[in-house]
């Protein structure tokens, strides 16, 4: 197994909705906001080389959308997956996989594109089978009002339509459990329903791509939950129990959304749960 960092885009939310109840004073010493509020948010997925398997996890925004669409969200930065992709040696149409976390526009968006004439929708990944669980693929297909503007069917309906759908089947036994994929898959709720978050061990590390548990590095401290979560005091459970298990086993975090660290550790304080080394991908695993 190879694994690889796969940046599609930046841009940039608004940092008193990505830390909910937290006061500003405190979130912008590790997130620091522009004059609009807003603070910067990668879109970091990750490539697994695995035999004749090419996974991507999450896929971004993609390009689809409008220009007033896109200009709610300040891209910036010159990263797009096919350049990823080609600075790799690989090419979109060698994804055999696309895992996604969960149906959240700036996680599946990629996913799917317009057709040669733009006419309607295709799969971005052409030899591309698609993953979700049945579960989070009701609750974002009959979507409630709070969530409604991030599940759009553009991004959903063509996947279904491609007859390339599939769902991860899970036994609900345990913490972490295996997939067909060839990783651990760690199910969460707060943030929406039946989130995935992969679980992987690679070279003598155990690595937990974190999406939108814990979406950036000043998101650690256990309070730090975004107003985006559906169930904030379940996120504060989960995450309790996760920065726990963290912790205690020296695994890594892989983060999506923090535009300006990859990796990092946690360590037990009085204060609870904290950061304790940050890493870049290269660093670790492609040392010179």
């Amino acid at each position: 197994m190879t694994i690889y960092p796969i940046e599609t885009g930046n841009f940039k939310l608004d940092g008193g909705a990505m830390f909910g109840v937290v006061p500003k004073s405190i979130w912008n010493r590790t997130n620091p906001a522009d004059s609009n509020n807003m603070i910067d948010i990668a879109a970091r997925c990750l490539l697994i080389e695995d035999s004749d398997r090419l996974i991507l996890v999450d896929s971004g925004m993609g390009n689809k959308q409008s220009e007033k669409f896109f200009g709610y969200y300040y891209q910036w930065g010159n990263h797009s997956i096919d350049n990823s992709l080609k600075e790799l040696g690989f090419h979109r149409d060698d994804i055999t996989d696309v895992f996604m976390t969960h149906l959240h526009f700036d996680h599946c968006g990629g996913s799917i594109q317009w057709n040669q004439d733009r006419t309607g929708y295709e799969p971005a990944f052409k030899n591309a089978s698609f993953w979700t669980n049945e579960d989070h693929w009701e609750w974002a297909t009959n979507p409630n009002a709070r969530e409604k503007a991030s599940f759009l069917k553009e991004n959903l309906l063509p996947m279904q339509e491609s007859g390339r759908l599939h769902f991860v089947q899970r036994n609900g036994s345990s913490f972490l459990e295996e997939s067909e994929l060839g990783f651990g898959i760690l199910f969460v709720d707060g943030h929406t329903e039946k989130q995935m978050l992969p679980y992987l061990k690679y070279k003598g590390n155990s690595i937990v791509f974190v999406a939108d548990l814990v979406p950036t590095v000043g998101h650690i401290p256990l309070p730090y939950v975004m107003g985006y979560d559906t169930r904030p005091l379940l996120t504060l459970d989960e995450k309790a129990k996760f920065l726990n298990e963290i912790a205690q086993n020296n695994f890594l975090l892989f983060f999506e959304h923090d535009a300006h660290n990859e990796l990092c550790t946690l360590k037990q304080t009085e204060k609870g749960v904290r950061l304790d080394e940050l890493f870049s991908f290269n660093e670790i695993f492609n040392p010179q």
